[in-house]
């Protein structure tokens, strides 16, 4: 007997027992998340030094720069200013934040609004698919990319019929970050907790009157609006009936000012549309600036403080007319206002000479299709940030406007709103097809998306997987009768069907519960068919002939007379008097008599 018997490992079963008793500490790789973070390889487009335009290509997070020297020169050349090139572009990697990505794909349809709270800890987006995503990066992981409210601000029933409208804009107070300005295609605007609850909202003006002065709100569809920079109660909306409204948060949501932009196209009425409005601040405690851009393609600015009987500024030409300006910026010192109009061109204005640009560039625009064309400053105004028909991002310099950087994000998807966070670090975007990009470095980014990557991925229990549990709430599957000759196919697709919610006629989509009408102000006061024929005698005879109704008694009424029953057997037979032609002529004439 061999006593040096040795049984070999078995690796599978060894990772398959548990190598302790209690609860396990879980552990992230977080370098190794990280680099699963990392964007892949992209073709860059950088600015030279030396003013020109060149093509790069970013191989797994370095950008390495084709310059416009002559192909035919030594390959060693090329090798060592590649090298050279390589270091420099390392920088410019670390100067702006776009190395690694967060993607959170929680909408439906295309991303208009976007905000983030001033410690960058509670993200909102709106879309055009009616709902306001509320996303909180203290509870994410790398597994759990999802919002955890959902609010749609303007459903006023649970019928799934309800009217709802798409979201314009949606910004968290700057100074008073448990407040959300949440403006959708309607009249009114709505203020909403950090939580999602609804606070106020505003009135709707009347539409009869011609002054909009005299008018307590807006009388169409609001485009945008945004909060004061300094004051926590101040807010401004622009409408479609070519005003701009500050409304008093405080004060259950009470018009303070109204600022009519009156229109000097031709053929306008004196009305045009507001599209943009900024309210930016001087840091050198001047008085704040007010800037709106209108459809007849000017752009008109008012003192922040008032009053608003006149404009300061006013460029009746800033953009195209007819053309949509859905981007627009101040800067940080207050000094610059960028805009992006639907001209195709990207203009910069100095608030200090508000007549011509200083620089102007050619940009396509997407606001034929997609009106929320954002164009913003970075937290120092050092850049500006904007997005692309393509889906790329375009860091551009806030002298020249030239492009510093464009990296795409969304390729073949137009990003629509963009948002660089001071204290984080990130750029986040939102596109066209409903996708949300956190774009961060870890080196210079901090918190947001760097933390989310930085815990581990959250185990899914086994009762989260509806593959090995039952739904107790559609019955057991021994309650099913299942026919041995029965197509099983079928059985899937109608099990596959949602049980839960309403159809779009307000029924219940749970064939179990019967279906309860609707209940509306008209059904309380009329009551239905069923009632009037169960509870009201003779309902019937509503909808039948009243001869014909009454002719069905006849052969009864004269075998079995109710009135005359008492002498029907000594009832003298009815003798009609025989008349000649003579005497009925002689009769219609007395009657002709008569009457005459």
């Amino acid at each position: 007997m061999d006593d040096d018997f040795v049984i070999e490992e078995d690796e599978a079963l060894k990772s398959f027992l548990p190598h302790g008793f209690g609860k396990q500490d879980v552990k992230a790789n977080v370098a190794l998340q990280i680099e699963r973070s990392k964007r892949p390889s992209v073709r860059t487009t950088k600015v030279q030094d030396d003013g020109g335009y060149g093509i790069a290509n970013q191989e797994h997070g370095s950008i390495t720069a084709n310059s416009h020297k002559d192909h035919d020169d030594d390959q060693n050349d090329d090798d060592d200013e590649d090298e050279d090139e390589d270091e420099d572009d390392d920088d410019d990697e670390a100067e702006f934040p776009v190395s690694h990505e967060l993607v959170l794909k929680t909408h439906e349809r295309t991303i208009t609004s976007m905000t983030l709270d001033a410690s960058g800890s509670r993200l909102v987006t709106g879309s055009t698919d009616c709902t306001v995503k509320f996303h909180d990066f203290a509870s994410m992981t790398p597994s759990t990319l999802r919002a955890f409210k959902s609010v749609d601000p303007t459903a006023t029933k649970t019928s799934a019929s309800s009217e709802t409208h798409p979201i314009h804009h949606v910004e968290f107070n700057p100074v008073s970050p448990t407040s959300i300005l949440v403006v959708s295609a309607l009249p009114q605007v709505k203020i909403l907790s950090r939580d999602g609850e609804p606070i106020g909202e505003s009135v709707k003006g009347d539409m009869y009157l011609r002054d909009m002065h005299n008018t307590k709100g807006h009388i169409s569809e609001i485009t945008t609006g945004t909060w004061h920079p300094t004051d926590r109660d101040l807010c401004v909306t622009a409408g479609t009936d070519s005003t701009l409204r500050i409304w008093d948060c405080s004060v259950r949501m009470m018009q303070k000012d109204v600022i009519v932009h009156k229109s000097k196209a031709a053929g306008s009425a004196g009305r045009t549309r507001m599209t943009a409005v900024a309210w930016g601040a001087s840091p050198q405690g001047n008085s704040s600036n007010l800037v709106a851009a209108a459809l007849d393609g000017s752009l008109v600015m008012w003192g922040g403080n008032g009053p608003y009987t006149r404009p300061s500024a006013e460029i009746r030409d800033a953009h195209q007319r007819d053309t949509w300006t859905g981007g627009l910026d101040i800067s940080f010192d207050g000094r610059t206002v960028v805009t992006r109009g639907g001209d195709d061109t990207i203009k910069l204005w100095d608030t200090r000479k508000f007549k011509t640009p200083i620089s102007t560039v050619t940009h396509t625009s997407t606001s034929s299709q997609y009106p929320s064309t954002d164009i913003k400053y970075s937290p120092t105004s050092s850049s500006i940030i904007t997005g692309s028909e393509e889906g790329s991002l375009h860091i551009l310099n806030p002298a020249t406007l030239k492009p510093e950087l464009v990296t795409p994000v969304t390729p073949s998807s137009p990003l629509t709103t963009l948002l660089w966070h001071p204290k984080l670090n990130q750029i986040l975007t939102g596109s066209a097809n409903a996708e949300t990009h956190v774009l961060y470095n870890p080196s210079i980014s901090s918190r947001g998306a760097a933390i989310v990557m930085s815990r581990a991925p959250k185990r899914r229990h086994i009762d989260d997987d509806p593959n090995l549990t039952t739904d107790l709430s559609q019955g057991l599957s021994a309650d099913a009768i299942i026919s041995p000759n029965g197509n099983l196919s079928t059985n899937r697709q109608q099990h596959s069907k949602p049980l839960t919610g309403l159809t779009a006629s307000g029924r219940s989509r749970d064939p179990r519960r019967p279906h309860v009408p609707v209940t509306t102000p008209f059904a309380k006061s009329q009551p239905d068919e069923k009632h009037v024929r169960d509870n009201i005698p003779l309902s019937s005879m509503r909808d039948e002939d009243p001869r014909e109704a009454l002719l069905k008694y006849a052969d009864k009424a004269e075998k079995d007379p109710i009135f005359t029953g008492a002498w029907r057997k000594t009832q003298p037979k009815t003798i009609y008097a025989e008349l000649s032609d003579e005497e009925e002529e002689e009769g219609r004439e007395k009657k002709k008599a008569r009457q005459a």
